[in-house]
């Protein structure tokens, strides 16, 4: 990977229209030009995974959901735990990056246990009814009905089971005391910035799922963006535990 599948990525992301009338064709015409450029770029981009999901308990046995998946990069992090899990399941809505996260699996001998589904993150249901462990990576904020996917985590989640979740996101303008206070510009510039992408960085994210979930760790941060060096961008990562 070098300059020109970077080049490449940021046409997608500055350049070229997305079109669809559904949020699953939307996301096809996002995905669809870039899917094998997509991992290279995204990691230099997307803070934050891989200190999330090496820190998420994956118990042996248990079944992980990946929602928002797309090419199974987020396995890696886990990838010796994969063998000894049930069953491991990478949701996404667009095929082109779940045909990337498929010869992942198979080169990586995961077929037994890692399978990818096209479907909708609000409604999945795992095969054996619920989940040990739910994780969003950077695709929260590409979910129209975001309280609906965080709803449903909770749903097919086992009690005392974890959901992790990095993104980007904005405070509020007055933020639970403890909690990282944007300015103006912040909170004002990312939104749209990321918009013409149909990324939505929202203020709510963070209450929201602490208001749904018991917090084990919490870090707000911000990233670098590429050929911006000047730039940052706030992400968090949230790790909580559904009551028991």
């Amino acid at each position: 990977m070098g300059i020109s599948s970077d080049l490449k990525v940021l046409y997608h992301l500055a350049v070229k229209p997305v079109r669809g009338k559904s949020h699953a064709e939307r996301l096809e015409s996002f995905y669809g030009g870039q899917a094998e450029a997509y991992d290279d770029f995204r990691k230099r981009l997307l803070q934050g995974r891989e200190e999330m999901y090496g820190k998420l308990e994956l118990p042996p046995e248990g079944v992980w959901v990946d929602m928002g998946g797309g090419t199974g990069s987020n396995l890696e992090y886990r990838g010796d735990d994969i063998p000894k899990m049930k069953s491991v399941y990478v949701v996404d809505l667009a095929g082109s990056l779940l045909k990337v996260c498929d010869e992942r699996i198979k080169a990586r001998g995961w077929d037994g246990v890692a399978k990818t589904v096209e479907a909708d993150a609000t409604k999945f249901t795992p095969e054996e009814g619920a989940a040990d462990v739910v994780t969003f990576s950077y695709s929260l904020t590409m979910i129209p009905d975001w309280f609906a996917a965080i709803d449903n985590a909770l749903r097919i989640l086992k009690p005392g089971g974890l959901i992790g979740v990095v993104d980007f996101y904005v405070s509020r303008k007055y933020p639970q005391e403890g909690r990282a206070q944007h300015g103006w510009f912040n909170r004002n510039f990312w939104p749209v910035w990321f918009s013409s992408d149909n990324v939505h960085p929202s203020a709510d994210h963070l209450p929201y799922l602490q208001r749904q979930f018991d917090s084990v760790q919490l870090e707000e941060r911000r990233a670098k963006v590429p050929y911006l060096p000047l730039v940052r961008t706030p992400y968090y990562y949230f790790i909580g535990r559904k009551p028991a």
